[in-house]
This record gives C-alpha cells, sequence and structure tokens, in this order.
C-alpha cells in the first residue's frame, strides 16, 4: 500500500484502494470479539458467551476481489483476501510491530546490508507441499522483476537459499525500511515455479501459506474460502468457512449487519457507527490506523504554486472544528504526515499553522493574489465526509477572499483527473503500507517517484535529500532528527493540509469473538470464533 489514492488511500490505491488509498474508511485494530469494546481506539473485545469452533463467518465487502496475483496489486478490495492466502516472512501485528511470521528467525547484519532468515520446521503450502527457503527465492525474485504497484525498494544485490530453511538477502547499500517493508502483502511466498503451473493457472486457484484457501471465486461477486488444514498455527482458523460478500450500498450492509446475514461489515462508515455501536446484537471494533486525511495541492497549479496561498488556506482553516464535526470521535486532528501510529510522526513537536484568520488574511496579503481568487475543489464523489470537509473547506477559502468552487466526480473521473495533474486542489487520504514513516514520506515528498509526490508535483531538494537520509539510517534518535526536520519542512510549506486521523472501524455481530483489526485496515480471522 503505499498510500492512498481514491478514496481512502494504502496506500492510494488502498484505502480505496487498499489505503493504501483512500478515504473513507477508516482502519482500525479490532478486537477480539464480539462484544468487544465499542470505544473509539478499541482494540480487542471479548464475548461473554463461550466461543466454538466451526461455522461460517460472513464479510460484507463494498468491492469484489478481482485478482490474487500478490505481486501486482495494491488495491485493498484484492489485498486484504491476498493476505488471507499468502503469508510473508515477518509480518506486523494489531500494533504495527514487526513479528516474525514463515521465518522462526530474522537476523540483520551491523551494516545493514545482510538479512538472514530461518524458515519455521514443518511449514507447508496449502496443498501439503513443504516449504522451502527456495520457494523465498523464487517468490521474492519474481517480485523484484515484477516491480508492480509495491515494488521492493531496497537496491537487493542477492537473494540465496543457503540450506533449505535459510534464506540470506544482501543489499547493495543500506535500507533501513526493508524488514518493515518485507511485512507486505506482496511479499509474500509463493511455491518455487508456481507449483508447476502457469502463471494464470496459478493465479486462478493459487496455493499459499496463508489460514484460507479459495474454494469459489467470482471476479464481479463473492469469494468463498475455507480453511487451510496444512496451517502452521495448529488448530486454527477456527472457522471453516470464509466468505467475502459483495455489498456495494452501505445502506444495505448496515441493514445485513444488523439482521445478521453477514458476521461483519468492513469500512464501516463514520455516519453508521453510533447505530452499530448502540445495537442490540451488533459492535464497532476499532484501531488507530496508519492514514491521514488531507488536502492536497496541485503546485503545478498558479494559485497553489504560491507557497504563502497555500499557507494562508491553512491558517484558515480550522481543523479541530472539522475533525469534531465530521467524525464523531473517532478520528484526531492530524498534526504531520505521519499518524501517532507510525514511528517519527513527531506530533508533539513539530509548529504546525493553526486556525488564525487575521494570520491567514496576512498570509494571503504576502503572496502574487493578495485580493483573493477562484478556484476549484475535486472530490470524489459518494463519500459524505468528504462532502462535508470540501464545504467546511470551502467556507475558510471563503472567509479569506479565496472563492473554491467544488468540483464532485465519480470515483473513476476523480481518479483519472488526479493522476493526470488536471486539478487545482483535491481532498484525498494517505496510507502507509507498513508501520515505516518512509512509507508514506516516499509517496508524499519524492517528485521523481511513482506518484511525483502524491500527484502534487511538490519538489524541494532539502525534503528529497532528507528523504533519502532516513532510508539509509538506522533508527535512532539520527533518524528522528531527519524525519522532524522533513516534517515541519512539509508544515511550512503545505503541500498537502493533513486534515485528521481516523482510526478503522468494522461494524461486527456480538456473536463474533477474536477479531482483530490491523492498522491497514484488513482484519485477521485465525482467532476468530462464533459464539453461541
Amino acid at each position: 500500500m503505499r498510500k492512498t489514492a481514491g478514496l481512502g488511500t494504502l496506500a492510494v490505491l488502498f484505502v480505496s484502494l487498499l489505503a493504501g488509498c483512500s478515504g473513507s474508511a477508516n482502519p482500525a485494530d479490532s478486537s477480539n470479539g464480539a462484544k468487544a469494546s465499542t470505544a473509539p481506539a478499541a482494540t480487542e473485545s471479548a464475548s461473554t458467551a463461550e466461543p466454538a469452533t466451526g461455522g461460517t463467518f460472513v464479510y460484507g465487502r463494498p468491492a469484489s476481489v478481482t485478482s490474487f496475483d500478490l505481486h501486482n496489486q495494491i488495491t485493498s478490495n484484492n489485498a486484504f483476501a491476498i493476505d488471507k492466502v499468502f503469508e510473508s516472512l515477518v509480518a506486523f501485528d494489531s500494533k504495527g510491530e514487526i513479528t516474525d511470521q514463515l521465518a522462526a528467525s530474522h537476523k540483520i547484519s551491523e551494516d545493514g546490508l545482510t538479512y538472514t532468515f530461518v524458515l519455521r520446521d514443518g511449514l507447508k503450502f496449502s496443498n501439503g507441499t513443504p516449504v522451502t527457503a527456495a520457494d523465498a527465492v523464487f517468490s521474492l525474485e519474481r517480485h523484484l522483476k515484477v516491480g508492480g504497484p509495491l515494488a521492493i525498494s531496497a537496491k537487493v544485490d542477492t537473494v540465496k537459499a543457503q540450506d533449505e530453511k535459510t534464506l540470506i538477502i544482501t543489499l547493495k547499500e543500506p535500507y533501513t525500511p526493508f524488514i518493515s517493508e518485507l511485512s507486505n502483502f506482496s511479499n509474500g511466498i509463493i511455491p518455487n515455479n508456481f507449483g508447476g503451473v502457469t502463471e494464470e493457472e496459478f493465479f486462478k486457484k493459487p496455493v499459499g501459506t496463508g489460514p484460507f484457501v479459495i474454494e469459489t471465486w467470482d471476479p464481479a461477486g463473492d469469494v468463498t474460502f475455507t480453511k487451510n488444514t496444512n496451517y502452521w498455527k495448529e488448530g486454527k482458523p477456527y472457522i471453516d468457512k470464509l466468505v467475502y460478500k459483495l455489498i456495494q450500498d452501505d445502506s444495505q450492509a448496515i441493514n445485513q449487519l444488523k439482521a445478521g446475514e453477514v458476521n461483519a461489515v468492513e469500512a464501516l462508515s463514520l455516519q453508521n457507527a453510533g447505530e452499530i455501536k448502540d445495537g442490540a446484537d451488533t459492535t464497532v471494533v476499532t484501531n488507530g490506523s496508519w492514514v491521514t486525511e488531507q488536502l492536497f495541492f496541485n503546485t503545478l497549479d498558479k494559485h497553489f504554486s504560491d507557497v504563502h496561498v497555500r499557507r494562508a488556506l491553512a491558517l484558515a482553516l480550522d481543523r479541530d472544528g472539522l475533525t469534531k464535526a465530521l467524525t464523531f470521535g473517532y478520528a484526531q486532528t492530524a498534526k504531520s504526515l505521519l499518524p501517532p501510529t507510525i514511528p517519527y510522526n513527531a506530533n508533539d513537536t513539530l509548529k504546525t499553522l493553526d486556525f488564525d484568520a487575521a494570520a491567514a488574511k496576512a498570509e494571503l496579503a504576502k503572496s502574487a493574489f493578495p485580493d483573493g481568487f477562484s478556484t476549484k475543489l475535486l472530490v470524489a464523489s459518494g463519500n459524505s465526509t468528504r462532502a462535508q470537509e470540501a464545504q467546511i473547506i470551502q467556507a475558510a477559502g471563503q472567509a479569506i477572499g479565496i472563492k473554491i468552487e467544488i468540483e464532485s466526480v465519480e470515483l473513476a473521473t476523480f481518479r483519472e483527473r488526479f493522476f493526470a495533474y488536471d486539478f487545482a486542489a483535491m481532498l484525498n487520504s494517505g496510507q502507509a503500507d507498513s508501520p515505516e514513516a518512509n512509507s508514506i514520506l516516499a509517496f508524499q515528498t519524492d517528485p521523481e517517484g511513482f506518484s511525483k509526490s502524491y500527484w502534487t508535483h511538490y519538489t524541494n531538494e532539502k525534503v528529497t535529500k532528507l528523504l533519502y537520509e532516513g532510508q539509509k539510517t538506522a533508527d535512532g534518535e539520527g533518524r528522528a532528527a531527519i524525519y522532524t526536520e522533513l516534517l515541519q519542512t512539509l508544515a511550512d510549506e503545505v503541500p498537502y493540509i493533513p486534515l485528521y486521523y481516523p482510526d478503522i472501524l468494522i461494524g461486527a455481530r456480538s456473536s463474533v469473538d477474536g477479531l482483530v483489526v490491523l492498522p491497514n485496515g484488513s482484519i485477521r480471522l485465525e482467532d476468530v470464533r462464533l459464539t453461541k
């Protein structure tokens, strides 16, 4: 995921895409269960009923799964299905901590160039074939070859199997985010040479090490998974089947949840959270996310290329008021580009341009447009929260002489427009793909990168230099200082205005126990039991 894009980003492509990307939803970590806590930011819940094994868990989702090719996907609708079938050497937990997954252990050399992974004993793919280091070599080399939207960013020299259980990766130069990036779903392990079938055949019926196996799949509809009987976590998953049920209408999703036709719904809207939280048989499971909702400026635009204009609008906008008005307590006002769930976010130390009407007018007076101007704000339709954000921003601009016309367009057009820099300002979100500051920063500050500073084309040589230094600097105070300086520069020049950090909200039946929500918006189901 790297960031967001569409509505809600991964990493753009993630939250709407995955989240990776966008915005609407609110990822969060969940809880263990049904009667889980419904308070914002709760991460665990527990049912009072006796949990049972077996049964079918039905999950309502707004978009279908169109591909299981882990190296060529980034959107959340696909990523959150891929991660049920494939697993990587390391993973992240609900708090964003990196843990060993298929690797029993890993070691990083002092110079940061050599990564050694030892596989767990007895690992098998879902078809019963043993997992070896050769499978990991094939998987990572295929990812390096394909590249894809979540390409491995480290400069990899070699990927070798020392023996059947030991994998050694060497880098050409240190790259601190590497271990975190390996936890992405896109670095899952697949069988060597696709297990003897073609790529096309493999990804129609993929074989992985994850807790579930595809039983039936309609790329325009539902997916039914069955439990992987060769799963390495003994006795798990507890449920027998998992169904991803396509429900594109929010109201229908809520009604089906309340009626018990689905066990949970993804991306519960903020507006519906209270109703589900207070329901007799439903609950809300939340977690802090890796998402930052933002107002983006096209720095190629004649108005927003002027830093004083951008600063003026930032000062004119009451972000605290906007957050309180629109997020129902399921978000925090943003200070930096990085949410508090990501290390080095500097939220406690940054000097930000907070609401000050007089200062906003004074800042605009320093610009090339002291008497104001007219512009447009691009927004994807179908997201009521975004629509309200746009209206608040419109009013803030009006107060200092900037007349903003809101352009509400359907999602496909919205994406086409901002990918083509055909906008002056737009609302979207950015999301990390992994618990790493670089995950968002590289996507939003590198003018030569894939996203061209998140399609703002923001270019600042100092920021770019700091970005690269942060990638090569080992974790610690030195890296913290680099990112604080980088984030302060962004806070001063505001190529985008961070608005708020939304929680992830999953609506669930109270009979669901053991549901874990991850900060990227996905969920883990190995521990889920349906109470009776």
